[in-house]
């Protein structure tokens, strides 16, 4: 009886050094938190990786805490300064630790940071800076077949990886690209892993099928593909439309597809505004930077409506020349012209300058001579000379009386 209850003692002392050792460590942990130990940091990263951007194209930033123990924390986004939350818009949308980019522009360049901050905690903590350059050039191209952004769950689609590295013109196999996938569940690469097949009809292509919504891109040892945002829908109606930027001119057909059946009506929206009613297809003709934007479908009467879509534009780069060009003849006539009119201006100016030199230098010689004929010890002669009225007459007065002195008989 005695060695059972001697037992007993020494396993709850066992517990009870347990829990203190527990308490102890809990304890440190959560003081060297509040202190902003190296035990805990904040993450930023960029999807697809590095430092450059694509116009057009979409990113994802993901923010994430190293820390020791799991904490429920509340996540803050910044941009071009660490001061200024950002507010969420139709392009940058944010989820907590998620923030997305759609249709990458010039102004989306800059210094982006998150902040994380432990439920309880005042001390929040804040990520390195991430700086994102937007280029211009084209990346190689990550082809989509179908070519549509949106798929019913379940249907298969297939993303073929460049075949061509467009950015340096320079053949290169697809099987040395690798396909990428981010979700919500986290970042994935190559086919296999993305539960794929390998198409043999299609060189380089893999078919997936549909169960997530995600950001595709492909990578090689030297480049990178341009991304893909694909939205898997569970839903009854889809929008489908290019997958790529579409160019200034073209025409672009943007149509719903439904999962059961074919509503009576259906409505078409860009940025939440109707546009087209009581069709099933959209065109839209000679396509420019004002028809860029989000688009859906909806059925009214059903409720029904598919997940937006953004349609990107990009410039045409021969009508960008012909207005260049355009705009640098007018600059070059405009400048013609004023040189003509200076000309003209100018040619009477001169032509005066030239009459009124010649009209000093005969008054000159005039006055010269006149004074070298007076004999020596005569007084002047008291008629007014010409010298003498040439500051008190005007120019056309003056012109007329040298001429009479000149040509006397023409005169009279």
């Amino acid at each position: 009886m005695a060695g059972v209850t001697s037992n007993s003692t020494r396993d709850r002392m066992n517990s009870l050094s347990v829990y203190v050792i527990l308490g102890l460590t809990t304890l440190m942990i959560q003081t060297t938190d509040s202190k902003g130990s190296p035990n805990i940091r904040v993450v930023l990263s960029v999807w697809p990786p590095g430092s450059t951007i694509y116009l057009r194209e979409s990113v994802a930033l993901r923010c994430s805490v190293e820390a020791v123990a799991n904490y429920s924390w509340t996540y803050h986004w910044f941009r071009h300064t660490s001061h200024k939350i950002v507010t969420p818009n139709a392009r940058h949308m944010i989820s907590g630790d998620s923030y997305s980019i759609t249709g990458v522009a010039k102004a989306d360049g800059g210094s982006y940071w998150c902040q994380a901050e432990r439920n309880g905690s005042t001390t929040p903590l804040l990520s390195d800076p991430a700086h994102l350059t937007v280029s211009e050039l084209t990346p190689p191209s990550l082809a989509v077949i179908p070519n549509s952004r949106q798929h019913f769950q379940g249907e298969r689609f297939s993303l073929q990886c460049p075949a061509v590295s467009e950015s340096n013109s320079t053949e290169s196999n697809s099987t040395d690209w690798t396909l990428w996938q981010l979700t919500d569940f986290g970042v994935r690469s190559g086919c296999q892993t993305l539960e794929g097949t390998v198409r043999k009809e299609v060189p380089g292509a893999c078919s997936l099928s549909s169960l997530y919504s995600g950001l595709y891109w492909c990578e090689s040892s030297e480049w990178r593909s341009n991304t893909v945002k694909i939205t898997v829908s569970y839903g009854s109606m889809i929008i489908v439309g290019p997958a790529h930027p579409v160019t200034e001119g073209d025409q672009v057909t943007l149509h719903c597809r439904y999962w059961f059946h074919k509503p009576n009506l259906t409505t078409f929206y860009k940025d939440g505004v109707e546009v087209v009613l009581n069709v099933t297809e959209m065109t839209i003709d000679n396509v420019n930077g004002a028809d860029e934007g989000f688009y859906k479908c909806a059925e009214p009467e059903e409720k029904l409506e598919s997940p937006e879509s953004w349609l990107s534009v990009r410039r045409n780069s021969t009508s960008e020349e012909r207005k260049t060009l355009s705009s640098e003849g007018t600059w070059i006539w405009v400048l013609l012209f004023c040189c003509i009119v200076v000309i003209l201006l100018l040619i009477p100016v001169v032509m005066l300058l030239v009459r009124h030199y010649r009209l000093r230098m005969w008054c000159t010689r005039s006055c010269f001579s006149s004074k070298e004929g007076t004999p020596p010890g005569e007084a002047p002669q008291t008629k007014q000379d010409v010298t003498e009225v040439q500051w008190d007459l005007g120019w056309m007065e003056m012109a007329n009386l040298l001429d009479k002195q000149q040509y006397p008989a023409t005169a009279s």
